[in-house]
């Protein structure tokens, strides 16, 4: 298993967004698109694309916890 780090998290991201975009979406009633937005254009978003957060460690639950803690 390789070692992720900054020039590497770009590889995990997208999954991590579709996993949690499909959870807000399950869970707000709105469309897959809207709720990829939001994800997009959180501080959550934010927080994960930085390695040192260590936020990709999380799994969709866990992430949209931490998404409505910081909204």
């Amino acid at each position: 298993m390789k070692t992720i780090t900054a020039d590497t998290l770009y590889l995990i991201l997208p999954g991590k967004v579709s996993q949690l975009s499909m959870l807000i979406a399950r869970k707000t009633g709105i469309s897959i698109l809207d709720a990829i937005r939001k994800v997009y254009r959180s501080n959550t978003y934010r927080d994960l694309s930085k390695e040192e957060t260590k936020l990709w460690h999380l799994g969709p639950i866990a992430l949209y916890e931490y998404f409505q803690e910081h909204k």
